[in-house]
């Protein structure tokens, strides 16, 4: 399985048009966390499972949802409403509930990857707007790669080239 996450665009259409063409028939399915700062019906939601940021102000928008992928459940977020930017344990407990494997989360603009009790969580940043100790990538997005019992969480500009020293791979969990 192996799964495209961006989040926080804002605004920038274009770039998640360039992804879906360059990832096409390579990934299993796109996430977006929010703030796209794009209408709701936009039609590139229909390749990307997306959910409503603070920026979002379409109410047909949904906060989370879970999606299966193979036999994987994915909680999707923007975090605002878990207030991930104190720690992750609302996002946590949200995640638990969905039993899912995965918490796709954006918000802080900052990427990050951390994994606890079985559950991966993954901020792959901001494509448009990055932050902190990572923005001067310019933006990025997260490949994820789950086979057998290992997955694997690449960091990846804008442009798709992968920050190897970025990489984290789990095994047994995810």
């Amino acid at each position: 399985m192996k799964l495209l996450v961006v989040s926080d665009s804002h605004g920038d259409r274009d770039i998640l048009v360039t992804l879906a063409d360059q990832f096409k028939g390579q990934v299993d399915a796109y996430f977006h966390c929010g703030d796209s700062e794009l209408p709701a019906d936009d039609p590139l939601w229909e390749t990307y499972h997306v959910v409503g940021g603070n920026m979002d102000f379409d109410a047909s928008y949904p906060v989370s949802q879970t999606v299966a992928v193979d036999d994987k459940r994915i909680f999707l977020t923007h975090g605002h409403r878990y207030g991930i930017k104190q720690d992750l344990t609302r996002l946590a407990l949200a995640a638990r509930e969905a039993k899912a494997n995965f918490a796709f989360f954006g918000h802080s603009h900052e990427l990050g990857v951390v994994e606890t009790s079985g559950i991966i969580f993954l901020n792959p940043g901001s494509i448009s707007q990055p932050r902190g100790q990572y923005a001067s990538l310019g933006g990025t997005f997260a490949l994820v790669t789950s086979t057998g019992d290992q997955t694997t969480i690449e960091f990846c500009t804008r442009d798709g080239r992968t920050v190897p020293e970025l990489t984290v791979t789990y095994g047994g969990k995810g």
